[in-house]
Parts: structure tokens; sequence; C-alpha cells
């Protein structure tokens, strides 16, 4: 990927160059780069709230997809009408994925995930209420679904930002692992909730949990974390220098062969896990009536946990042990 550049630019030939801090104009990037990383007493609180962060994004996602059957019992949902109101939320979830991380470039990915947060987790809570709002109820839930989508589709984008940004490279394969593994533990929360709540509370009792606690985990966040942060500040620093380099570059990106492996590797990705998501409950519950529902909600997502972590010390050992970023991340895939 070595090419000939203007002089100056490219302080290792080694180096991809989709990296920004390869740009040294009298060093203002390198510089404001080492600036802008957490210390470490600071990482670690951030990292556990990222980590919680993810489950309940995950839980509140989840929510729907568990309590679908008894959803559509409620108001005589068919199967089309179930497939739109799940299949709602990733229209949107697809529109906000770019805007996302440039939000967060721009801005800083800390305040943009606490705004995220605060709104998914207000349409997570009153869900319930819209569904009994009218007669409307398969298009308010889909309508629902596809805000819920909108705003959820920053947080992923936000997280890849705050982890170029604020972290150090051999920590964030590490950062990264767990960040993903708390998808799985909300996955397995919103599996192992439902099949407690749905049979005593019903399926409202799932809505209004998980939105309080998305909501209590963004209070948490902005008072003990974003109250008088200056990070907005630095950011504002680099702000330029970024959205001149990505506006000469953006064209050459796309030309890259990785890039298109990258997003061909997601998409396979996301059309397995998020297929299994949404329909797994309603699979089982139709071909299997008499099976246990923390069997199919908890035990799937209960053995992703310990891989998704241990994926990241093992990418992370063999960064530090001289192997190449690259080839890294091509065996973790």
């Amino acid at each position: 990927m070595a090419e000939n550049h203007t002089a100056g630019q490219i302080r290792d030939l080694k180096a991809s160059p989709l990296d920004l801090y390869i740009y040294r104009p009298n060093g203002t990037v390198e510089e404001s780069g080492k600036q802008n990383l957490w210390p470490r007493s600071l990482a670690r609180k951030w990292m556990a709230m990222l980590f919680l962060g993810t489950c309940l994004l995950y839980c509140a996602r989840m929510t729907t997809p568990v309590c679908a059957v008894s959803m559509a019992a409620t108001f005589h949902w068919s199967k089309i009408d179930s497939g739109l109101v799940l299949g709602g939320f990733f229209w949107g979830y697809c529109f906000t994925q770019i805007l996302g991380g440039h939000a967060s470039d721009r801005v800083g990915g800390e305040r943009v995930l606490f705004i995220s947060a605060a709104s998914w987790a207000l349409i997570t809570a009153g869900t319930p209420v819209l569904a009994h709002l009218g007669s409307h109820t398969l298009a308010l839930m889909t309508t629902a679904r596809i805000l819920m989508g909108i705003l959820q589709g920053v947080f992923f984008p936000s997280l890849a930002s705050l982890c170029s940004q604020r972290v150090v490279e051999a920590e964030r394969g590490f950062l990264m692992s767990t960040m993903h593994s708390g998808t799985h533990l909300g996955t397995l929360l919103a599996g192992g909730m439902g099949s407690v709540m749905l049979d005593r509370y019903g399926w409202e009792s799932m809505f209004y949990c998980t939105g309080f606690l998305a909501g209590l985990w963004a209070v948490t966040v902005w008072y003990y974390l974003l109250r008088g942060d200056a990070t907005v500040k630095q950011m504002g620093k680099k702000s330029n220098l970024q959205s001149s380099l990505s506006r000469k570059r953006w064209l050459y990106i796309f030309k890259k062969p990785p890039v298109w492996a990258m997003v061909f590797t997601h998409m396979c990705a996301c059309s397995t896990s998020y297929t299994l998501l949404s329909w797994l409950p309603m699979y089982f519950k139709e071909s299997f009536p008499h099976a246990k529902p923390w069997v199919y909600n908890v035990v799937p997502w209960s053995a992703a946990i310990p891989s998704a972590v241990g994926g990241g010390f093992v990418s992370d050992f063999l960064i530090t042990k001289g192997y190449g970023v690259a080839s890294v991340r091509k065996i973790m895939q």
C-alpha cells in the first residue's frame, strides 16, 4: 500500500494511507492526537461505561424481537406485519452510520453517544404508550423502530472515533472486543429478562425497564464524565485539518480494495447476526412451542461473550509481539 506522496507527508511507508496521524504538517496532528489520549484512570472509567452502554444498546435493540410474539398476539399481526416492525429498525439504522462518524470526529464521540443514548432510551420507554395510543398501532410501532435505528446508528461509528482518538493502538483491540462483548451481554440480558418479565408482568414491562436503565446510564455519563469536560475544544484544533483531508481523499479511499473487503465482510456478518437476533425467538416459538424461552434467548449469546473478550486479548498480544496490525485484524475476522 506504500506509494510515493508529497515529501514530508508520510512518516512511515508501511503505515496505512487511511491513518490520519501519518500526516504531520508541523507536527500538529500527532501532537494534538497525543493530547487527546485518555489518561489511564479516565480510560478505565470510560471503558466500563462504554461496556455498559453497549450492553444497554443491544438490550433495547432486542426488546422488540423478544416481545414480538406477545405483541403479535395482542395486536393480531401477521408475519408480514411483524416483519415490517422488526425490519423498520434497520431502515433507520443504515442512514446515520456516516453521519454519526462525521459528527463524532467534529465534536467528540462522547457527546454524540450521550445524546443518542438519551434519545433512544426515551423512545424505548415510550413504546408501550405509542402502541396503545390509537388504532394505527402497526404504523406507530414501525415508526418507533425506524427512529430507534436512526438514533442507534451513530453508536458504533462514535465508538470507532473514540477508539482512534483516545486510545493507544496497542490497546484498541481489547477496547473494541470488550465493547462488542457488551453486545452479547445485552442480548443475553434482554433474553433473560424477557423470559421472566413476559410471563409475570407483560411485554410492556420490558420496554419500561430497558428504557429506564438506558436513561440512567445517560444521566450517569453526563454527570460524572461529561459535565465540564474540555474535549470539544481539543477536538476543534483538529477539525479543520481532518475535514480538509477527508475532502481530498475520500475518492482515493473508496478505490482501495481493502475498504470494499471490509464493507463486504461487515455486510455478511450483519446479515447473519441480525437475522438471528430478529427472528430466532419467533422461529423457536413456532417450530418448538414447548421449548423453554431461556434456551433460545440466553444460551447462544452466553457462548459469544468469552469468545469476544478472548479475541481482544489475543489481538493485542499479537500486536505487542510485533505482528502487523493488518494481519492480526484479518486473522481475528
